[in-house]
């Protein structure tokens, strides 16, 4: 557990994160830094589209498999890394320039 506060924390510390959430393939919110109800709803809504771009994927060729999904807004970036239990989110401002 220690290690997965210590990953979250300098996820954190880069320039212009605004959150990062561990969710389980179901979408539930496992550890965040974000307010919970913004965390729920990243993580049930990413978790969904995280799914449909994985079935897509495999769609288009079944022996590739879906290991980073970037998706990015004017407000926000989102950066996706799925695993076999658990789909890390960080949701980062691409223009901080600090």
């Amino acid at each position: 557990m220690a290690e997965i506060e210590e990953t979250m924390k300098r996820l954190q510390a880069h320039k212009g994160v605004v959150g990062v959430v561990i969710a389980s393939k179901e979408g539930q919110t496992l550890r965040t830094t974000l307010e919970p109800q913004e965390a729920s709803q990243y993580a049930h809504l990413i978790t969904l589209l995280a799914s449909q771009a994985k079935s897509t994927l495999s769609e288009l060729d079944p022996y590739n498999d879906m290991t980073f999904l970037r998706l990015r807004s004017k407000k926000h970036e989102i950066m996706v890394a799925p695993d076999k239990d658990y789909i890390l989110i960080v949701i980062q401002n691409p223009n901080v320039t600090e």
